[in-house]
């Protein structure tokens, strides 16, 4: 695969993040600002960008979302996690939950 077809790919989906991000913005705030971590401000201002805004926030080489995991061993606890299945999509956020809260930082 080349460089650019990995750039182009990159792009796509930080724009499918970014929309995806405001719908979950739109539709319940503060479960979206959890599952995003995300701050207040960042909240706002996500919501507040235009189609040409976010494209051209997209339009980055670098990934715009994150790993929601902090350490590796919470990654390992997410993965192998012997609980009924029932339970594991709740165990898994709220090991994601439990990772360091935005400081107002980077959109993650």
């Amino acid at each position: 695969m080349s460089n650019q077809s990995l750039i182009d790919e990159i792009q796509e989906l930080n724009l499918a993040y970014l929309l995806l991000a405001q719908r979950l913005l739109a539709e319940d705030r503060t479960t979206a600002r959890l599952r995003l971590n995300i701050s207040e401000e960042q909240a706002e201002l996500l919501e507040s960008f235009n189609a040409r805004q976010l494209t051209r926030l997209s339009r980055t080489n670098q990934l715009l979302c994150q790993l929601g995991i902090g350490s590796t061993e919470q990654l390992r606890q997410v993965v192998d996690n012997p609980r009924e299945q029932g339970l594991a999509h709740l165990h898994s956020s709220l090991l994601m939950a439990c990772s360091a809260a935005p400081a107002g930082g980077a959109l993650t």
